[in-house]
């Protein structure tokens, strides 16, 4: 038989208090509000490359 572990609650990354199952990985729906606030603010930004600029001749230049 397997042996049952239970899975410890973490943290909410806003506040640092003890996270609650309906607002994962937040403690409450302010801290989870707060972060969707960030993201549609552009507080948050998922790192890319940039591309290269279509208006820029420097191809074939010499």
């Amino acid at each position: 038989m397997a042996e049952i572990i239970p899975i410890k609650a973490g943290r909410c990354p806003l506040c640092g208090k003890p996270a609650q199952a309906p607002y994962r990985p937040f403690c409450s729906k302010r801290c989870m509000n707060l972060d969707l606030g960030k993201w549609l603010n552009e507080d948050y930004r998922i790192a890319t490359e940039d591309a290269p600029d279509p208006d820029s001749d420097t191809e074939g230049e010499e």
